[in-house]
C-alpha cells in the first residue's frame, strides 16, 4: 500500500435484508465474514460504524450496524463503502499483499516498457481486474491473473505486466487486426 493512504475498503454495502435494519454487504476480505472483525468501520464521508456480522444471504455477508433499526435507515446505506485504519489489519508477509497495496504502483510490460500506474482495482463477479492509467491518460483494465500480470513487487513499486493480445490496444488498433485477419481468410 501506498504510504499516503491509511484506509483500506474492507466491502461496500449493496442491500438490505427485511425490516429491521440488517445490510448486505459485499466484502473484500479474504474470508468474508472479516469485513467485521478489525474494529469500527468508517465511510467516505467520515462516519463511523460498529458493524456485526449476522450470517450470509445472496452472496453477501448480512449484519447490523449499531444505530441502524429499520430498513429506510438501511436503504439509505446502499452504496456506502466500508474502511478501516491500514493499522488494524494484520501484517503480510514477503509476497504477500492486500488489494489496496497495488493502487499507486507503476505499471510496466514484461519488455520493460513504462506503461503508467495502477488507479484501481476492480471485481465485477468474473475476477479481479487493475485499472492501469497510461501515460496518455487514458485508463486500461487488465485481468489480475498471473498470466496477465507476471509480477507484483509492493516494495519495489511496480507490477510488471504481460500485454496479451487484445491489451492495450486502441480502437483503431483492434479495426486494423480485425480487417487484416478478414483479409487473410479471404485468400484461403
Amino acid at each position: 500500500m501506498n504510504s499516503n493512504s491509511s484506509r483500506v475498503c474492507l466491502g461496500v454495502i449493496v442491500g438490505v435484508k427485511g425490516l429491521r435494519g440488517e445490510v448486505r454487504i459485499k466484502s473484500f476480505t479474504e474470508r468474508p465474514e472479516d469485513v467485521a472483525a478489525y474494529g469500527p468501520v468508517t465511510t467516505d464521508d467520515g462516519r463511523s460504524f460498529a458493524l456485526t456480522v449476522t450470517g450470509a444471504a445472496q452472496g453477501a455477508i448480512t449484519g447490523r450496524i449499531k444505530g441502524v433499526a429499520d430498513r429506510n435507515a438501511a436503504e439509505a446505506l446502499k452504496g456506502v463503502k466500508l474502511y478501516v485504519d491500514r493499522k488494524a489489519l494484520p501484517a503480510t508477509d514477503d509476497g504477500t499483499y492486500y488489494h489496496a497495496d497495488l493502487v499507486g504502483l507503476a505499471a510496466a510490460s514484461t519488455s520493460g516498457e513504462e506503461l503508467g500506474k495502477v488507479t484501481a482495482v476492480y471485481n465485477f463477479g468474473a475476477g479481479d481486474m487493475i485499472e492501469v492509467t497510461m501515460a496518455s491518460g487514458r485508463a486500461e483494465l487488465v485481468p489480475f491473473t498471473p498470466a496477465a500480470v507476471e509480477t507484483v513487487d509492493v516494495t519495489g513499486g511496480k507490477v510488471i505486466i504481460n500485454p496479451l493480445p487484445g491489451l492495450f490496444e486502441n480502437d483503431s488498433e483492434a479495426d486494423e487486426r480485425e480487417r487484416r485477419q478478414e483479409q487473410e481468410g479471404d485468400d484461403t
